[in-house]
């Protein structure tokens, strides 16, 4: 019987995984490199959050995350909604939100279901629908936070994927 090694590595293993795979790192640094493109970046996201309940805050990140495959920015918004008191059960179900549905409050099902479609833009635009549903949740300052959100983790999925960021670094600390 064969086991997942990766599943049962101790904590200083995955340290070590991370460490190593940090090491062969060679793309850029935005930060270092474009450090006032960076600062913009950092001052949108603060902007986007002014307001907005912390744990949608972190429930949008994750759901932009899946759905970009950005496994960096994912650990990272995990971590930061477990560190907030979020449920790990809401954390397991959020990128199977539909199906678990009472998990979440109707605003924060009308945020994902924005999330979603402003992610995937290009699949079909953002619906009338979904729009005039988080308009139904949200106020007009409310949703321009939502929405702005959206767009920074959007940037931010891919910036840490263009530049190779690890899962499991965090440059914030």
């Amino acid at each position: 019987m064969t086991t997942n090694t990766t599943a049962t590595q101790g904590t200083s293993d995955i340290d070590s995984a991370i460490a190593t795979a940090e090491a062969a790192r060679t793309r850029l640094d935005l930060a270092k490199s474009a450090p006032k493109v960076f600062r913009a970046i950092v001052g949108f996201d603060a902007a986007a959050r002014e307001g907005l309940d912390p744990a949608l805050v972190e429930l949008i990140q994750i759901r932009a995350s899946h759905l970009n495959h950005c496994a960096y920015c994912l650990h990272m918004h995990t971590n930061d909604a477990r560190k907030a008191g979020e449920h790990e059960d809401r954390l397991h179900l959020v990128a199977v939100w539909r199906e678990a549905r009472h998990f979440y409050t109707e605003k924060e099902q009308a945020a994902l279901a924005l999330t979603e479609a402003v992610t995937l833009v290009a699949d079909g635009g953002v619906p009338d629908e979904v729009y005039a549903q988080a308009a139904a949740h949200f106020d007009d300052q409310e949703l321009a936070h939502v929405l702005a959100l959206i767009l920074t983790i959007n940037t931010w999925n891919r910036v840490a994927l263009a530049t190779g960021k690890v899962a499991g670094t965090d440059e914030r600390r």
